[in-house]
């Protein structure tokens, strides 16, 4: 008799174990090869994903390796898909996500500004997408609802919010020396951005968001004021995360969706190394463009190379001029790893590795 009764307290005890609620909000930075897909997912269960990476023959891989964030979050829908704009590395591979798993309400921008063979394709299927679902087109200033976690548009359509978030504010006195790039006519300006909180924790994604446009949401004041994480701009690209931004914002903790040769060029990797504050940089991918001086140490790089060279080169690889004689930049098919975000309530956060298993944990900030 006994022995029964502490059979069914153990079970009773598992049982229990098993229906502990989610404590933490969790961010899943996946492994598109150098596009973007970052899954959130809230205490409540309820799930927000910034982009689905990439299309044509990479659709089917990409989808797979959101499918894998998505089952290990225990995530049944998507209930929120933002577009950040329309760069076939960002919406590439919806149609085949939205075939695998229900998406209750898709964002964007707008209107296109960079018409092309692959967005208007795309977006001559869009609508069937969404068709049975809500669409919304982000403002700045916008919320999305994601159980307790406050979501906020920061940035859509090339506009910025004009109010500052709750406690920003400030003036940023990095805008006295800031140097404005050409216009930027494509659709990375139009990137939506957002802002993420959760009790004391805060995380800024701003998609692709170039240069100029940093500038018009950070000056003369600062109106996003400090974050916890920063999820590095356009791949680590240096047509984006200009010190105005990236030194203002006060992160201790930037992950970098790079690729193997798409982001991660010493411009930007000087602009974040010499940011006050910022503890650790990691890396979805080591970068061939950063080479042995601009890199991280491996523990925080997710993923590394399928044919490993000889020697790592010393000197940065150059890029690659853009356009259709461009070689392809070399990608792994096999297992992906992702990098994982667990962001408690009072601010303190743990970043995972997923390849090495390797973590690290940051106490709440000061604010």
């Amino acid at each position: 008799m006994y022995r029964f009764v502490s059979f069914l307290l153990a079970l009773l005890g598992a049982a229990t174990a098993t229906a502990q609620p989610r404590t933490t909000l969790d961010i899943y930075l996946i492994d598109v090869e150098g596009g973007n897909a970052t899954l959130f997912v809230a205490p409540s269960g309820e799930s927000l994903l910034i982009d689905t990476g990439n299309g044509g023959p990479a659709a089917d891989r990409d989808a797979g390796r959101i499918m894998a964030a998505v089952e290990d979050a225990g995530v049944r829908r998507i209930d929120h898909l933002i577009t950040t704009h329309y760069h076939g590395d960002h919406f590439g591979a919806m149609e085949t996500l939205a075939a695998r798993i229900p998406i209750a309400e898709f964002i964007d921008h707008g209107a296109n500004v960079q018409p092309g063979p692959g967005a208007d394709a795309f977006l001559a299927v869009y609508p069937q997408l969404y068709a049975k679902a809500s669409h919304v087109v982000a403002k700045p200033g916008d919320r999305v609802k994601l159980g307790d976690v406050d979501v906020r548009i920061v940035a859509s359509a090339g506009e910025a919010i004009r109010e500052p978030l709750p406690g920003a504010g400030q003036p940023n006195p990095l805008c006295a020396s800031y140097k404005p790039m050409d216009p930027d006519p494509s659709e990375n300006a139009q990137s939506v951005g957002s802002h993420f909180t959760f009790g004391r924790f805060r995380a800024l994604h701003l998609g692709d968001l170039t240069w100029n446009k940093e500038h018009d949401l950070m000056c003369p004041m600062n109106r996003l004021g400090t974050v916890d994480l920063f999820i590095v701009s356009h791949h680590g690209q240096p047509i984006s995360n200009g010190p105005v931004l990236v030194h203002a914002i006060g992160a201790r903790a930037a992950i970098m969706n790079n690729g193997t040769r798409k982001g991660g060029q010493p411009d930007t990797m000087k602009v974040l190394f010499a940011a006050p504050g910022l503890e650790d940089l990691w890396q979805l991918h080591f970068s061939q463009l950063g080479g042995q001086e601009y890199t991280v140490p491996g523990a925080f790089i997710a993923n590394t190379v399928d044919e490993q060279p000889a020697a790592m080169p010393i000197e940065p690889v150059a890029a690659a001029a853009p356009g259709a004689g461009a070689p392809p930049a070399p990608v792994h098919n096999g297992k992906a790893y992702w990098l994982k975000v667990a962001a408690q309530r009072d601010g303190t956060f743990t970043v995972t590795n997923a390849r090495n298993g390797f973590a690290k944990t940051y106490a709440a900030a000061r604010r």
